[in-house]
């Protein structure tokens, strides 16, 4: 018997291609796909290669540049590779988290302490601010127009610096002043020569004083005149002189004391003419001060000493309130008394206590008991 053996046909042949032909055309579309898929990929891969080669970054800490190569990707990488550290307060240009590209600049301020006295309180600030102004700023502190500041706002800011504000405040108050009077005299015939009357008795002015005073951080520093006005103003007194002649000399009679005589006459003394009462002889003059201790500067009568006008007497001798005319010191007026002043001795008052030690002590005085009413030149 014989084999038979199935011979490929030229029809089959052309049904296998006409069905390869067929699966391209279907399934085109999908190797598309495949393709743009794949080049993504690669690309992908290429820029992750390229961003994990080396960078060239510029590092600027507290104005100090350097370049430097790195392979990191985010700063704080960056940083951790060059041993920096960082503390709360400094300043970094970027963020922490924040990835870097080639030439990228991170710039660094590291912040420096500062101290800040103000309002009674001193505390050390950390700043990364150039300037004292910016600094104080930085601390909330609000400034007054005319607080004063050292170093000055413009200053640059530089380690453990000490900055001070001083509190400037002013306060304006009212003194009062009490203004004397004036005299004015005028001439009366119908009085005798050398005797004196008030016609009208005068009253002092008031003028108010604005002061303005300066207070630093609480305390007084100076003050300032700012002007005045008058509140009160003052009354002349007036007084009349007597111009007509006398027509007789008083008699004389003699004291009970050897030391005192008596005599209701007329003098003239310095320029001026005057009636007295009676003469003291042998006075003993000595000199006092309230700048001594002990010694105020109201007087027994309950004026207020003054020098060229103020003695102390015994009352019983020359009564208070009543004026006399010293020889080799002139008119004044008994407005004291003392413990020592007895008889006829009388204290002489001086503003210094230098003045009044070199007054020192005189005797053999005579003095001329006068009476209430100072007698006026005409």
């Amino acid at each position: 018997m014989g084999i038979f053996r199935n011979e490929e046909s030229h029809e089959s042949r052309s049904s296998s291609m006409s069905y390869a032909m067929r699966w391209k055309q279907e399934h085109l579309r999908q190797i598309s796909v495949v393709g743009i898929l794949s080049i993504a990929v690669v690309l992908i891969i290429l820029i992750w290669f390229y961003s994990q080669s080396n960078k060239k970054v510029y590092l600027v800490v507290d104005g100090q540049s350097q370049q430097i190569e790195t392979r990191k990707s985010l700063v704080n990488q960056v940083l951790e590779e060059q041993s920096i550290v960082l503390k709360p307060e400094d300043n970094v240009s970027h963020s922490l988290a924040s990835s870097i590209q080639d030439g990228d600049r991170i710039v660094i301020h590291r912040a420096v302490p500062v101290k800040v006295s103000v309002d009674g309180t001193t505390k050390t600030h950390f700043t990364t601010q150039d300037s004292v102004r910016k600094a104080i700023e930085e601390l909330g502190v609000t400034l007054g127009q005319e607080d004063k500041i050292t170093p000055a706002l413009d200053s640059k800011v530089s380690a453990n610096l000490n900055i001070k504000v001083v509190r400037v405040t002013r306060h304006k108050i009212q003194t009062t002043q009490n203004v004397p009077f004036t005299v004015v005299k005028t001439s009366d015939k119908n009085l005798l020569k050398g005797t004196t009357k008030v016609m009208f008795p005068g009253s002092e002015g008031v003028v108010v004083h604005n002061i303005e005073k300066v207070y630093e951080d609480g305390k007084f520093v100076s003050k300032h005149w700012l002007g005045k006005e008058v509140k009160k103003a003052a009354s002349p007194k007036v007084v009349a002189v007597g111009t007509k002649k006398p027509t007789a000399v008083a008699s004389a009679s003699i004291s009970r004391s050897a030391n005192a005589v008596n005599i209701s006459g007329l003098t003239t003394k310095g320029g001026v003419s005057f009636k007295y009462k009676k003469v003291l002889k042998n006075v003993t003059l000595t000199a006092y001060s309230a700048e001594e201790d002990g010694i105020g500067t109201r007087t027994a009568s309950g004026t207020r000493v003054a020098e060229g006008r103020t003695i102390a007497v015994d009352k019983d001798v020359v009564p208070l309130g009543w004026w006399v005319y010293i020889e080799g010191v002139g008119f004044r007026k008994a407005e004291d008394t003392g413990g020592a002043i007895k008889g006829h001795k009388m204290d002489v008052y001086y503003d210094s206590l230098k003045s009044a030690k070199n007054f020192g002590r005189k005797k053999g005085r005579t003095v001329y008991v006068i009476g209430p009413t100072k007698p006026e030149l005409n």
